[in-house]
This record gives C-alpha cells, sequence and structure tokens, in this order.
C-alpha cells in the first residue's frame, strides 16, 4: 500500500512539474506574440508616416473628382474609388510587394526613387499650374459632359491616380518594414493598406460634406450662433481645400526629395545626404530651443527644395517625351487622364 501511494505522489509531482512546464511555455508564447504583434504594429505606424506625404496628397487630390457634380453623387463616388482602392492594395499591390521583396529585393530602392520622381514632378506640376492654370477647367469640362458621362470619367480618373499613389505607399511602406518573415509582412502592408484607405477616403467624405452640413445648419439652427457656425463652414471650405491641397503639394515635393536623398545614399552617392545633414545639424546649433525640430525643419525643407528643381527639371521630359508616347500607345486611356 506504501508503494502505491509513493507511486501516486510521484506521477503528481511529475503532473506539478508537466503544468508548470507549460505555463512556462504559455507565459512564454505569449511574451512571444505579444512582442510580434507590437513590432508588427510599430511597422505599420512607421510606414504609415513614411507615407505621409502621399497620404496627404492622396486626401488633396480626391476632392476635386466630386467637384460639377450632384450632392446627392458624391459620397457614391467616394466609395467607388475608395472600394477600388482597396482592391488595389490589397489583391493587386500587396501580392506584388511580397514577391518584389522575396524575389527581387534589390529592386525596391530603384523603384522607391522611380516613385519619389512621380512625387517631385507631380509636386512641381500642381506649383506650375498655379501660375499657369490648365487651359480646361472642370467648370467647363462639366457643362460639356452630361453628368452619367462626367461621372464615369471622374471615377476612372480618380481610380488611375489612386492606384499610382497607392503603388508609392506600399512601395514606401514595404521599404520600412522591419518585421521578418512574409507572414508578418503581409499583416503590415495590409494594416497599412487598409488603415490608410479608411483615413483618405473617410476624411474625403467629410471633407465634400462639410458645405452641406453648414448649409444645412444655416437653414435648421434654433439659435443664431449656430446659423453663424454654419454659413462660416460654408464660407470656410473653399479656403480649407486650398490649405490642404498646398499641404499636400509641399509634402508631395518633401517626401520625393527625402526618397531620392536617400535612395542615392543607399545607392553610394553619400553627397546629397551628408550636405543636407550637415546644413541641418548647422542652423539647429545656432538655435535655442527645439533643436531637433529645427533639425527635421531645415532637413525637410532642403529636401522639398531638391524635389522641386528635380520635378521642373522632369516636366518637360515627361510633358514632351513620356507622355506623348504613352498617349500613342494607349489613346484609349487619354480620356481618364488624372490631371
Amino acid at each position: 500500500m506504501s508503494g502505491l501511494l509513493a507511486l501516486l505522489d510521484d506521477v503528481a509531482a511529475i503532473a506539478k512539474l508537466a503544468a508548470a512546464q507549460v505555463d512556462d511555455i504559455a507565459g512564454q508564447a505569449a511574451k512571444v506574440g505579444a512582442k510580434v504583434g507590437s513590432t508588427v504594429l510599430d511597422d505599420a505606424a512607421k510606414a504609415g508616416a513614411k507615407a505621409a506625404g502621399v497620404v496627404i496628397d492622396d486626401a488633396a487630390v480626391t476632392p476635386k473628382y466630386v467637384t460639377g457634380l450632384p450632392a446627392a453623387r458624391e459620397l457614391p463616388i467616394i466609395w467607388k474609388i475608395a472600394r477600388a482602392s482597396f482592391f488595389n492594395k490589397l489583391v493587386i499591390l500587396l501580392p506584388a510587394a511580397l514577391l518584389l521583396s522575396a524575389f527581387l529585393p534589390w529592386l525596391v530602392t530603384p523603384l522607391l526613387m522611380l516613385g519619389g520622381c512621380y512625387l517631385c514632378f507631380e509636386g512641381a506640376e500642381k506649383i506650375w499650374h498655379v501660375f499657369h492654370p490648365h487651359e480646361k477647367s472642370h467648370a467647363e469640362e462639366a457643362e460639356t459632359l452630361d453628368a452619367v458621362h462626367l461621372e464615369e470619367q471622374r471615377v476612372k480618373g480618380a481610380i488611375k491616380t489612386d492606384f499610382i499613389l497607392s503603388a508609392e505607399i506600399m512601395t514606401i511602406s514595404l521599404a520600412a518594414i522591419e518585421t521578418d518573415g512574409w507572414v508578418a509582412s503581409a499583416v503590415v502592408l495590409a494594416i497599412v493598406a487598409i488603415g490608410i484607405t479608411a483615413l483618405v477616403y473617410g476624411a474625403v467624405a467629410i471633407l465634400v460634406k462639410m458645405d452641406d452640413a453648414g448649409l444645412k445648419l444655416t437653414q435648421i439652427g434654433r439659435m443664431s450662433g449656430t446659423r453663424a457656425f454654419g454659413r462660416w463652414l460654408v464660407k470656410s471650405m473653399p479656403s480649407v481645400m486650398t490649405i490642404i491641397a498646398t499641404i499636400g503639394t509641399a509634402a508631395m515635393l518633401w517626401v520625393g526629395g527625402n526618397i531620392i536623398v536617400h535612395g542615392l545614399e543607399v545607392l553610394g552617392w553619400h553627397w546629397p545626404y551628408d550636405t543636407i545633414h550637415v546644413i541641418a545639424v548647422s542652423v539647429s546649433a545656432s538655435a535655442s530651443a527645439a533643436q531637433g525640430f529645427v533639425e527635421w525643419l531645415v532637413t525637410a525643407f532642403l529636401d522639398g527644395v531638391l524635389g522641386l528643381a528635380l520635378g521642373l527639371a522632369l516636366m518637360p521630359i515627361v510633358n514632351r517625351a513620356i507622355a506623348p508616347t504613352f498617349a500613342r500607345l494607349f489613346p484609349e486611356k487619354q480620356d481618364a487622364a488624372p490631371y
């Protein structure tokens, strides 16, 4: 009997030891899972921050596609564009980015720089058109097309523009990922794609309906302050859209120039990066406070100046060589030009 009791004690001891080991394993797994989750979220946050310039421009560009169309069609049009943006990012660009990272990682920097050149070109062209406006405005375009065809044309143009900007966002995000493994990279890219798309088109939906909300307040507001606020919304929205567009243009030039500078450094030409860094550090050293912010501000400004110079240099190449060639090769695409 005593032998049986001793055996049971041994079994109980083994069971306790096994339970302790299981607890340790579960604890370690939880720690690892938390660490991986934290790393994924950190990577997603870093990637989203690095793509900020493109995101701002995306939000600034989209509202113009509903200009001149009935107010009742604004939200359905934005949803069409947003749905296409989700598809572009998650179904086309995310797998392409993973394949690129797995089989052609050396191509990421050149593609990133190509996207940077695109941002510089678009930013410079926006500034150029401030002083040399388009020959045909959206109002004139709306007068020559019926609402259905105008909406179709605008949606096509918006989706094409979104695809280009989405490709740049995904490429920037891919380059910012520090997580190992294609599964974690896919999760990061998916978080960035969903988060940025929801943020951009949610913000756009709010922006384009703000004047309608203001008008409604002027009609139903019971207090004079409410009606005055509604009138302020209606009057201020054109200025707000102009400010957003200006910030988007500046962000495009800053991000585009920054991508080019860092890409050149990766490829072995350190002079642009080193020169900008030395100037920024020198200027920040003379500041009495917020030296880190001053250094970032000077770096961003110089990156933007470089981006503007590059964009202006690219404009004749794109407008006189690349765009006409594309028009001859794909004439059916010209009615969906994004700008």
